[in-house]
């Protein structure tokens, strides 16, 4: 399994992903301010991770505080959890990270010591590392039997371990039906302008030797009518209430491709990615991002001076392009709005 992310008596460790392919460096972040920058910056990424690294964010900050009576400590909460809650706008489980802390600090805070305290928050971020993992190994288990027996699955930007705690949603999807005996093997888009697919999920499938081939973001609906294609999965870093999902920029074109070649299209995320206060999906914040991830590649510009760029980091896929989203609790199906209310109860 991909250690992602760590916490260590020192702070927190993450796997730095900029870095990826080449070179398999870590970066230790001694302070909430560190972990802010380490997710602003896409050291750390994926929904789940993101997640997870803001909860740890928020116990660092808690355990690293000097305030000596709770009035100091609530200001100081106040602060760290709107610095990391300002880091990346479209992904809901970098406020859910940051809810699990902030509230269980509210609970306990009447009852329990500032030192108390720390401790109790530092146990239930790592105890949220854990979940992560039993939840992805168990949609990857609910989802296996989804994909083909025998075939090749298409799959865009990276939800595999390095966008979780080690495993993985829609890349553990794809290792669980591996593991059940399928025969399996991927087509993973490069995911411009980040090279997320070409540079990460192409990397750790790698490791774990699955066969993996690398496709241009405007090579699928070719491979597609070849019929070369048998199924799509796709991670999540919101899901609306009627199903709606926003995943990176590029997924939503993928989804119409695949409704129209008549393959399934599969959403794999843990519940905590569902958003059932954002009633569909033209109420999911759009993170910008950098014009220069675009206008530059390896620090070469790539594009003439002063040209306009546009640099949405994800897209909404409608929930009429979506055959099921995979989750920890159970494969919804459409209606979304149904369903998903069902298992919510």
């Amino acid at each position: 399994m991909i250690p992602t992310l760590e916490w260590l008596p020192e702070g927190v460790s993450f796997l730095d992903q900029t870095k990826l392919p080449h070179q398999e460096t870590y970066v230790l972040a001694t302070d909430y301010k560190q972990v802010a920058t380490v997710i602003r910056d896409m050291i750390t990424r994926g929904a789940m991770a993101i997640g997870v690294s803001a909860a740890m964010g928020v116990a660092l900050g808690i355990s690293r505080s000097n305030a000596t009576n709770m009035a100091q400590l609530d200001i100081e909460v106040s602060e760290i959890c709107s610095h990391l809650a300002a880091t990346r706008p479209t992904a809901v489980n970098l406020f859910w990270g940051i809810g699990q802390i902030r509230e269980l600090y509210q609970t306990i805070k009447s009852t329990h010591s500032i030192t108390q305290i720390k401790e109790i928050v530092i146990a239930r971020a790592r105890q949220m590392y854990d979940e992560d993992i039993a939840n992805c190994r168990e949609l990857g288990r609910l989802g296996a039997a989804l994909l083909p027996r025998k075939g090749t699955v298409l799959t865009h930007c990276n939800a595999g371990a390095l966008a979780s705690c080690g495993y993985g949603s829609a890349l553990g999807v794809i290792r669980a039906a591996i593991e059940q005996g399928h025969e399996i093997d991927v087509f993973a888009d490069e995911t411009r302008p980040f090279l997320q697919g070409a540079r990460l999920t192409a990397w750790e499938l790698m490791k774990d030797n699955i066969p993996t081939t690398v496709l241009c973001d405007n090579m699928s609906a070719h491979l597609m009518k070849q019929g070369r294609i048998q199924a799509v999965i796709v991670g999540a870093d919101r899901i609306a209430a009627n199903g709606d999902t926003a995943n990176k920029i590029g997924t939503y074109a993928v989804s119409i491709l695949a409704k129209e070649h008549g393959i399934p299209f599969y959403v794999a995320a843990p519940w905590a990615t569902l958003d059932l206060a954002t009633p569909h999906g033209d109420a999911i914040p759009i993170e910008q991002r950098d014009r220069r991830e675009v206008t530059h590649s390896n620090g070469i510009q790539i594009t003439p001076d002063n040209v306009g760029i546009e640099n949405p980091a994800f897209d909404v896929t409608p929930a009429k392009y979506i055959t099921a989203i995979i989750t920890e609790r159970g494969v919804l199906r459409a209606p979304f709005s149904e369903s998903i209310q069902k298992i919510a109860q």
